[in-house]
């Protein structure tokens, strides 16, 4: 299992980089500065207000169907056609609640048109992803890595079109940004649906009530889960509209989504593990095998990657911010600063958050991601109308800290892994070796990006020099035998 975990994850990581760098200083970073802050600010909070009811379109049917058809394969067949019913009756709720959530919030007129496609975007989305979680569960994680950027290579295509092409005499709009997503997705899922069909031997449609009600009652704790986590992840700019007057609301939602586009990519590309991750877990879960050494593997890289990104970020945020943005770059920078340090607690809730998934301890984390959501909102109700986009930032960093920390706890007693004195106090020096080499590398007469990828390059050294990167463990998982 660390051999397919690894190789697959080396080919998902390749295409990722390969096509998203190029996505998010090329395309979107460039629709952030042609719209301005105020604009993107407008489409931001839009975009997450119809990220709240996602659950809606999935009831944790993915979570629950990856882990499912990863344990019993045979059943591919006969579940995905009554599924596929099931979604679209979802997705009737979701827009229903949705608009009407919307109304409620104070939306009016161009922002209800706008959370209309943006509503439809998500269940695209959803239902991409409802596909991906079959092609993944069989284990076909080369042709899922496919379609994991599908998405943003004709998203690339169409912008570029439209933002360079000079096939109009308008300025570029943030509607056609929502445009071009809405014909990316759609193709991607269609794409992804023929995949899937061909794999289930999919013939008709098939209503099936029982079945809906099973799967609903099964995937309930899962859709639980899924909506709190939204909640704390997703509300922050919501709330910037919320409570703050209009304009100021819109203002300091784009500062907060300059300092986020970063921190966004970086946690698209470590939920790639959890990804893998999941039907891994579940297999090895079911099989009675142990699953630490798969666990320790996954949240050392995924710890080493996300100390250097994060600390390295917060020293030279400034200068970051300058190459991406031509406003507001010292409140965005302040506010990014902050907002990175999730990453690593993020990062570590993919590692231990999906083992609980996978051994299907829902209960706790619903508990968990309950108190989470409280104490965000909480947060963000005394932070935002006195720091506004900082405020918000600051509410994150806490929540997704201890949220972290309890999924580590709760791994830990479930599954009654050995505390490693030894490997705790590792991490510990590397973090405390890589704040240092970036406060050494901002003194030196360089550039920054040279400064930065000096410290980078020093960083991985350190990581591997204290044995959190072990080259030679690598390799024997690569010459392994084990498939």
């Amino acid at each position: 299992m660390q051999r397919k975990f690894i190789t697959n994850l080396g080919f998902l990581l390749f295409l990722n980089l390969l096509i998203k760098p190029f996505w998010i200083f090329g395309i979107d970073r460039t629709v952030q500065n042609v719209v301005g802050a105020e604009d993107f600010g407008f489409y931001f909070i839009i975009f997450n207000f119809s990220f709240l009811f996602n659950i809606l379109f999935d009831f944790g049917i993915t979570n629950f169907n990856n882990r499912n058809i990863a344990q019993n394969s045979q059943l591919l067949n006969k579940h995905f056609s009554s599924i596929l019913v099931l979604k679209f009756m979802l997705a009737i709720v979701y827009f229903f609640v949705t608009i009407i959530a919307g109304i409620l919030w104070g939306f009016r007129g161009n922002e209800l048109w706008l959370l209309a496609l943006l509503g439809l975007n998500q269940f695209f989305i959803s239902f991409i992803l409802y596909l991906r979680s079959n092609v993944s569960a069989l284990l076909l994680f080369k042709t899922d890595s496919i379609l994991s950027v599908l998405d943003r290579v004709l998203m690339i295509a169409i912008c570029s079109v439209l933002l360079w092409g000079k096939v109009t005499e308008s300025q570029f709009r943030i509607e056609w940004f929502v445009y071009a997503q809405t014909a990316s997705y759609l193709l991607t899922g269609i794409v992804a649906l023929l995949i899937v069909i061909r794999k289930a031997s999919f013939r008709r449609l098939n209503w099936n009530w029982p079945f809906f009600m099973m799967i609903i009652k099964q995937s309930l704790p899962f859709a639980i889960l899924v909506l709190l986590m939204t909640f704390y992840n997703r509300i922050d700019s919501v709330m910037l509209k919320g409570l703050l007057p209009k304009e100021s609301g819109n203002l300091q939602a784009g500062i907060y989504a300059h300092a986020y586009r970063l921190l966004d990519a970086l946690n698209n590309i470590a939920y790639l593990f959890s990804v893998l991750l999941l039907p891994l877990f579940a297999r090895l879960i079911k099989t009675g095998e142990r699953v630490d050494k798969l666990v320790k593997l996954s949240f050392t890289l995924l710890f080493v990657v996300s100390v250097i990104f994060s600390v390295t970020s917060y020293f030279f945020s400034f200068p970051l911010m300058d190459l991406m943005y031509e406003q507001h770059i010292e409140e965005s920078a302040v506010v990014f600063g902050v907002l990175m340090g999730c990453f690593v607690a993020i990062s570590t809730t993919y590692v231990f958050g999906t083992l609980l998934t996978a051994n299907g301890n829902l209960k706790h984390l619903n508990y968990v991601a309950a108190g989470g959501m409280v104490l965000n909102i909480t947060l963000n109700v005394i932070l935002i109308p006195r720091y506004g986009a900082l405020g918000s930032a600051w509410t994150s960093l806490i929540t997704q800290a201890i949220m972290a920390i309890i999924q580590v706890f709760l791994a830990s007693v479930f599954f009654r892994f050995t505390i490693n004195y030894s490997f705790i106090l590792r991490l510990f020096f590397f973090f405390a070796g890589v704040v240092a080499i970036n406060w050494l590398a901002t003194m030196l007469p360089f550039h920054w990006a040279k400064s930065a990828l000096l410290v980078i390059a020093a960083s991985v050294l350190w990581a591997g020099l204290l044995q959190l990167l072990n080259i030679r463990n690598l390799i024997n998982i690569f010459s392994s035998t084990e498939r």
